[in-house]
């Protein structure tokens, strides 16, 4: 697949890498702690989630293979299935060999959308920095706000 794709790819795990060391230096209970006015409930909620969005569109959707939803519940489980979804990311940038050759995909719903491999890497990196942002704010209000050094937008391309 396109070279670009994955240099950005390798930034996005980058700049999680370092969401989820953060995520880790917070106290206990805090990554599992309920606020049902935030989508997914929980830091940990927020992050399974992201993890679940690459497998549904890249692994099922992508590469044709049966849905599969990761556990969370502490940080080393999220890093654990973080680094499924890169496994599934990785292959999939290397089996895409056209990132526009058009993917027909019919939800569960019935309807027909016409995808492509750029797309299926694309959405889920924009999907999980949008809960990013969701789960700085639900940081914020459980009154853990991240510290800002390092930011936790998309890393610069040279360490």
């Amino acid at each position: 697949m396109n070279d670009d794709l994955k240099t950005l790819y390798g930034l996005v795990r980058r700049t999680r890498a370092g969401v989820l060391d953060w995520l880790d230096s917070l106290p206990s209970g805090v990554l599992t702690r309920e606020r049902y006015d935030f989508a997914f409930g929980s830091l940990d909620g927020i992050y399974t989630h992201i993890a679940d969005c690459y497998l549904h569109w890249v692994e099922n959707v992508g590469l044709g293979r049966e849905r599969r939803w990761l556990e969370g519940g502490s940080v080393p489980a999220l890093r654990s299935a973080f680094a499924i979804v890169d496994e599934v990311v990785v292959e999939a940038l290397a089996l895409f060999t056209d990132p526009d050759e058009p993917i027909r995909w019919t939800s569960p719903e019935g309807y027909e959308e016409v995808l492509s491999g750029r797309w299926l890497i694309a959405h889920p990196i924009t999907h999980e920095f949008h809960h990013k942002g969701q789960s700085l704010a639900l940081a914020r209000v459980l009154g853990f706000p991240h510290p800002g050094r390092p930011d936790t937008d998309l890393v610069p391309p040279f360490p």
